[in-house]
């Protein structure tokens, strides 16, 4: 890459793919919004998808991946998870809540991508819906924040 490509990069408005897991609808469109309220005082332009739940994230994630590898695929400077898992009676959310980070994780390593864990992993629905409310404690705005640091990482390095 060029100089003149990186300056280009740098003040290109990021392009982000949020990608989020709806089960409980109240505590993801609150993430959403204060993901969108960060990403629009960013002037970054997002799209938004969404899947079934958490642990569908990674493999949701890894489809975005391959679809900009194809010529004249999309393109998107990271990507936003968001989503929350409620514990309950069983293992289960030990299943769905490491996994879910952990694909995550592993998709960023692997192909050096910005990848935002904006997950919720709670104890109760009223600890997701405090973490989604529409002030400074959004956890969807904090996971956009820490997203548009990645990439400008990733900018600052030519990646």
């Amino acid at each position: 890459m060029t100089d003149e490509e990186r300056n280009s990069a740098a003040v290109q408005a990021p392009h982000v793919l949020i990608i989020e897991a709806p089960y409980y609808a109240q505590v993801a469109q609150g993430l959403r919004a204060g993901a969108q309220r960060v990403l629009a005082s960013a002037q970054a332009r997002h799209e938004l998808v969404q899947v079934a739940g958490a642990f569908e994230l990674p493999g949701a994630v890894r489809m975005a991946i391959r679809a900009m590898a194809r010529a004249g695929g999309p393109r998107w400077d990271g990507f936003l998870a968001l989503g929350c898992v409620v514990r309950g009676e069983t293992d289960h959310y030990d299943h769905i809540a490491r996994e879910a980070a952990r694909g995550l994780m592993d998709l960023s390593v692997q192909f050096g991508v910005p990848v935002a864990f904006g997950v919720l992993t709670v104890h109760d629905e009223a600890q997701a819906l405090a973490r989604a409310c529409d002030d400074e404690t959004n956890k969807g705005a904090e996971a956009a924040r820490a997203l548009l640091a990645q990439i400008a990482l990733a900018r600052r390095w030519g990646l």
